[in-house]
């Protein structure tokens, strides 16, 4: 399916063509639409206002779900089965609800898609697998990810630093006690990640790596329409603090076990995930490659 950009109206329609971008403000939003049809989630709010990224409750569900399990089944397992475990069924609700909005629990959407394909090849991973697509689904955690990066390894991040970041940048959509919980929830998603360490005193750490890590990180800045060597300069690369040798070396390993396919010779990069996107899916993509980011 191809688009058209309506700069008038502000949306966008079917028709043909690539999006007729009049300004830097039209090339972020005809961006954003591509991409949310790929899975992504944009704007002000996300779960991590409520929930960390619920890592534990995530591989209860997919240990009690078979990997082609449609959106109503997770919606069974959570809300009628009570695989999580939950006291009541409006905790349930709320969990499905949460759990829907990071990861989509959707077959249809290509990024859970990929975490499903994923996902069981190896436990050790799980976590930056999760964290990866949080930070595709919620802008919110999206929006610590410099913070994090920045701060030193070995030195503490407490949690009054992580409150004034997110008072400094969100202040007028939370209020003190909402900046704690927020905060409480950020550092848990980045401890449970591996790039925080501690339970009250948080450490800023290396997180493990891992082949299906790189190859879930490397397939989000494919479906930004990178190819070649700029996939390995994307931002979602730099949460596995990796030299580009060394990114390259876990790119490779991530082939090895057919979990994409990666060629470098000549200093030329060549990278693809055969089966990971259907025929609809590869076009909106490359509508994405023409839209320059702004």
């Amino acid at each position: 399916m191809r688009y058209k950009y309506s700069s008038s109206s502000k949306e966008l329609r079917e028709g043909s063509g690539l999006p007729k971008i009049k300004s830097k403000y039209c090339v972020i939003e005809v961006r954003q639409a591509f991409l949310i049809q790929l899975g992504f989630r944009f704007g002000i709010n996300g779960p991590h206002a409520a929930r960390t990224m619920m890592l534990d409750d995530l591989r209860l569900l997919l240990a009690n779900t078979r990997p082609q399990a449609s959106r109503a089944d997770y919606s069974a397992a959570i809300v009628d089965n009570n695989v999580l475990g939950k006291p009541t069924r409006k905790s349930r609700e709320l969990a499905f609800r949460h759990m829907a909005t990071l990861y989509a629990l959707d077959p249809g959407n290509p990024i859970f898609r990929a975490l499903r394909h994923l996902w069981l090849f190896n436990e050790a991973a799980q976590p930056m697998l999760a964290l990866a697509v949080a930070l595709a689904r919620d802008p919110l955690l999206r929006g610590t990810q410099a913070f994090v990066l920045e701060q030193p390894v070995g030195v503490a991040v407490p949690r009054n630093l992580i409150e004034n970041f997110l008072g400094a940048s969100c202040s007028e959509r939370f209020s003190s006690a909402s900046l704690k919980s927020f905060a409480q929830n950020v550092a848990g998603t980045w401890t449970a990640a591996g790039l925080l360490q501690g339970r009250g005193r948080k450490i800023r750490a290396l997180p493990p790596p891992h082949p299906e890590s790189i190859a879930m990180l490397l397939f989000l800045g494919f479906l930004e329409g990178r190819t070649g060597q700029r996939l390995f300069s994307s931002e979602w690369l730099n949460v596995l603090c990796l030299a580009l040798d060394e990114l390259e070396s876990l790119a490779s390993a991530a082939a090895h076990r057919g979990l994409l396919v990666f060629m470098n010779a000549g200093g030329v990069k060549e990278l693809r995930f055969p089966g990971y996107l259907t025929s609809e899916e590869e076009l909106i993509r490359q509508q994405v490659s023409h839209v320059i980011k702004g």
